[in-house]
């Protein structure tokens, strides 16, 4: 059986409750998923309710973003819990950041003769984390533009009009903080840092050494040649090969549970590598 260890609930910036997570997940005839909403946990009673109800391994998680030298990177924080704790508590602050980095895209996109409002992209994200895909979509409903992708490249991705930076946690204090929280750090989807081959070694190295604990080897977008050449750089890291399809519903709507773009099989024993990185 396979499993799905990334995915956003509209708790943060997909468009599916927590719950009907899990029946996708069961669906797809998975043996267990994580959630990852970003910089939030709030979802995580619900999925895990449902889960049990299934008989579904369930674990819980967040993703954050980072920063590794000036770009930004993701990290998927397994076995992270609600409550307080080191990185728990600091994810009031990143949430708060967050929210104030909305704040002035808005007004970015204002200043262009954009018409958003706050309270429009408030109204889309409901209860959840809001982020861009929130203000993505509004664009999309008011005709703005024709598509999430469209959105991006046109207004909200890095350089463009309606791109604004935010404080990130340094790479090597979150997976600091991460470790004296009992979570265990994964690099999520790493082709977004963009790096030489080189490079890559390098990071996964340094942050092997400072207690990283896996990468996201089983991607969506992969290949699968690339998914076995990750998969091999953690054996020779000693470090956990994890997978899933970022899934986000109907705002990444060609991607689903378990599967991704259709060829996607992230072996269940990624569990078992997890569960051992924990004990580190």
């Amino acid at each position: 059986m396979s499993v799905d260890l990334h995915l956003h609930s509209s708790i943060s910036d997909g468009s599916e409750s927590p719950a009907d997570i899990v029946e996708l997940a069961v669906a797809a005839g998975l043996s267990a998923i994580a959630l990852t909403d970003h910089d939030i946990l709030d979802g995580i009673p619900q999925a895990r309710a449902a889960a049990e109800t299934h008989d579904l391994v369930f674990i819980s998680g967040v993703e954050l973003s980072v920063d590794w030298k000036g770009a930004a990177m993701h990290m998927l924080m397994y076995f992270l819990e609600p409550g307080s704790g080191p990185l728990q508590d600091r994810l009031v602050a990143v949430r708060e950041g967050r929210a104030i980095r909305n704040v002035a895209i808005i007004a970015a996109l204002q200043s262009h003769g954009v018409d958003v409002t706050m309270e429009e992209v408030a109204a889309v994200a409901g209860k959840g984390s809001m982020g861009r895909p929130h203000i993505a979509r509004v664009l999309i409903d008011k005709g703005i533009v024709g598509s999430m992708s469209e959105a991006f490249d046109q207004w909200l991705a890095t350089g463009r009009p309606g791109y604004v930076s935010r404080v990130r946690l340094d790479a090597f204090e979150a997976i600091d903080l991460a470790r004296q929280s009992g979570a265990v750090p994964v690099i999520a989807h790493p082709h977004t840092l963009a790096l030489g081959a080189d490079e890559y070694a390098g990071a996964f190295t340094d942050l092997t050494a400072a207690g990283l604990g896996g990468i996201e080897a089983y991607y969506t977008e992969y290949s699968q040649d690339l998914r076995e050449h990750l998969a091999g750089i953690c054996g020779d890291l000693g470090i956990a090969a994890t997978g899933g399809s970022d899934f986000h519903g109907t705002y990444k709507p060609d991607i689903k549970v378990g599967i991704g773009l259709g060829d996607l099989l992230v072996p269940d024993d990624s569990i078992q590598q997890l569960v051992a990185q924990a004990s580190r």
